[in-house]
């Protein structure tokens, strides 16, 4: 039989003849209700080993029981997945959370290849137009995301040919070549050097792991303590293509619980510095987004797993409020009372609530709140929360906790995207080492949208607090991981449950990833900024050629010879004149508009990095400072010529920098936030 609630989540009731099991549970193991459960949570807890019961081993149709997620957990009981489930289940029955369903179509043969040419930037390979931006990413294809741009093209062209839908525009007319099928020439993959050009014919060079040069994630006790060092100077599917191409996936995959299984992982830090999300331009985050579908796309195609995703049409949630609004209309609606904000308020005081007064509370997120407290809060902030008339000390932990989930069960859209819900369990179903998984996952986070990774960061970062307050709270990484996973992965939709409850083991892991290794995950992979310069630097040509042709040759050429300047090298870009100035090679102009001395010409060497540039202006200004400047943390960007806007790492070696993109400006201002 079936169970349906108003919110449509599936659960499906199966009566087999064999004692069941719970998914993920040794047979025979029973979890003792643990301290801290109030008499509410122990009836919870009754109607939720139902549940387990019914959700027995035998439900699960035969292709899934293959996969990594069905094998057991190690000495381990998915009990508090199916309590969350159970609890949401309840909360929605009674009415404390209305169901937005986004309706799913089925995608025609064709369709998804040419969303998947759109999305990645490439829609001048349907519409035949010359753009810009698709010629300059073209221009930048390692040699894996080229066959993958190849197969799609090739799959969309011959569809449209079967359907006889329009005529198809010869691709010669397109590409001038004379093959039947375009060919995308690839850039020839080699590690960046230190001065963000790649070397011909160079192959990686693996050091020593320290903690000066590297990022490092996953340090607990107990931790295996030997670190892999990550590196992100080559693409991550040009980096396995020497995996067999017939490589089987272990199918009796055996997850484990303690936190000393996951392995420790640590970037190395080139002399160009790590970049974080925040730390580059909206225009170049919107290439990185381009380029990481690309990416992702042709690791998948080089593992030989097919990259899933959905399509559902947009579904206008509320434009006022706080719970059921799209993350992007809530950060509008804050940005009038706080210009800049980057997570929705409502969502920052309950993360700031809870890690004032409930981590250390014993069982946080897992213990459930009362429901019709939740459901009058709920309310109550709905009405007075913008007023700033709502009263927080009257909210006891649990219930805040129980509202936190609310707010990111009810988003219109998963804070992890619709499209790309299935891509995330299949990282897991279909991958078994943890690093493949990790670089999975690494370019997942790099394509979701702004609102949703910045609401996901500050909510993973709260996340980890919760863990490290574990001998106080008793949540283990397990534990908040078994309690996330169903709010973020079960979507209300109304077709998307079943398999998303049949992969509770594996949604779990992911959430343990995502907490444990956010530090790397938010870490732009430096082969994509460099695609991004290759980009840019494609673009600029592209413009120039174009003021070549519409008559401005002319005119640039006697502007050039009554400058009397050496002629420009190739991908040069025109600066102001007070930036024209000849400065010596290896010298750069800094800029601080908020310091008493507010530029100042600094000579470069091997060893220069940029907290030494900082240093220096601190130094020299530190009694004439502006007064909006004080209390402000200070950074050095590169601005200008191949990248867009570029926060700087302290640790960046300059010399190297200013070798990969000789035209930039270079500021000091407050670093955005």
């Amino acid at each position: 039989m079936e169970m349906k609630d108003s919110g449509s989540v599936v659960l499906t009731a199966y009566h087999p003849h064999s004692p069941a099991r719970i998914p993920g549970v040794e047979q025979g193991f029973v979890q003792d209700i643990p301290p801290g459960h109030s008499p509410a949570s122990r009836k919870s807890l009754s109607r939720c080993r139902r549940v387990n019961r019914m959700l027995s081993n035998e439900s699960i149709p035969p292709a899934f029981s293959r996969s990594n997620s069905q094998a057991s957990v190690d000495s381990t009981s998915m009990e508090d997945f199916w309590c969350e489930v159970e609890s949401i289940k309840e909360s929605r029955e009674d009415g404390a959370e209305e169901a937005m369903l986004s309706e799913f179509k089925p995608a025609d043969e064709g369709e998804l290849e040419a969303e998947w040419l759109q999305d990645v930037g490439l829609s001048t390979l349907i519409s035949g137009a010359e753009e810009e931006d698709g010629q300059a990413l073209l221009s930048t294809l390692t040699r894996t995301q080229a066959a993958a741009v190849q197969k799609r093209y090739n799959t969309y062209t011959q569809t449209l040919r079967k359907k006889n839908k329009h005529t198809v525009r010869d691709v010669r007319d397109i590409f001038g070549t004379s093959d039947s099928s375009p060919t995308f020439e690839a850039v020839p993959v080699s590690p960046v050097s230190p001065n963000g050009i790649q070397l011909p014919g160079q192959k990686p060079v693996w050091k020593s792991v320290s903690s000066k040069s590297c990022l490092d994630c996953g340090i607990d006790k107990g931790s295996p303590s030997i670190t892999e060092e990550l590196s992100y100077d080559v693409s991550f599917s040009e980096s396995i293509t020497v995996l067999p191409k017939t490589q089987e996936w272990p199918k009796n995959q055996r997850f484990k619980k303690e936190d000393s299984a996951l392995p420790r992982f640590a970037v190395r830090r080139s002399r160009l510095g790590l970049t974080e999300v925040g730390d580059l331009s909206a225009e170049d985050m919107k290439r990185i987004r381009y380029l990481a579908l690309l990416e992702l796309t042709a690791f998948y195609d080089a593992l030989g797993v097919e990259l899933k995703r959905n399509r559902a049409e947009r579904v206008r949630g509320r434009e006022n409020g706080l719970f059921g609004v799209p993350l992007t209309v809530l950060l509008e609606n804050d940005q009038k009372k706080v210009p800049g904000v980057k997570v929705p308020l409502i969502f920052q005081k309950l993360l700031l609530k809870l890690e004032e007064t409930g981590l250390e509370t014993e069982g946080i997120l897992r213990v459930p709140g009362s429901a019709s407290r939740v459901k009058n809060l709920h309310q109550e902030l709905e009405a007075k929360f913008y007023e700033d008339t709502f009263d927080w000390d009257q909210v006891r932990n649990n219930d805040a906790a129980g509202l936190l989930k609310m707010f990111i069960r009810e988003l219109p859209s998963p804070l992890f995207t619709v499209e790309y819900l299935p891509a995330f369990i299949t990282l897991v179903e279909k991958i078994s080492k943890i690093k493949l998984q990790l670089q999975a996952l690494h370019l997942l986070i790099m394509l979701m949208p702004e609102a949703n990774r910045d609401t996901a960061k500050a909510f993973l970062q709260f996340l980890k607090k919760v863990v490290a307050n574990e001998g106080k709270n008793k949540m283990n990484l397990w534990n908040v991981s078994m309690i996330v996973a169903p709010n973020l992965f079960i979507y209300k939709g109304k077709r998307a449950n079943q398999q998303e409850m049949q992969a509770a083991a594996s949604t779990a892991h992911i959430v343990r990833l995502l907490i444990r290794y956010q530090d790397i995950l938010w870490t732009v992979p430096s082969f994509l900024i460099s695609q991004v310069r290759k980009m840019n630097e494609a673009a600029m040509n592209s413009k120039r050629q174009m003021m070549f042709d519409k008559g401005v040759r002319k005119l640039l050429r006697r502007k050039t010879i009554e400058r009397e300047r050496p002629e420009r090298p190739e991908g040069a870009v025109t600066f102001p004149p007070y930036l024209q100035s000849d400065i010596p090679e290896g010298v750069i102009r800094v800029y601080a508009p908020l310091h008493s001395k507010v530029s100042m010409a600094i000579q470069l060497n091997s060893q220069t990095k940029a907290k030494d540039i900082l240093a220096r202006f601190h130094c020299e200004n530190s009694c004439g400072s502006s007064q909006n400047m004080r209390g402000q943390i200070q950074s050095l960007h590169e601005i200008g010529g191949n990248i867009g806007q570029h926060c700087l790492d302290p640790e960046a070696f300059m010399l190297d920098v200013y070798r990969a993109n000789p035209h930039a400006e270079w500021v000091i201002k407050p670093k955005a936030t």
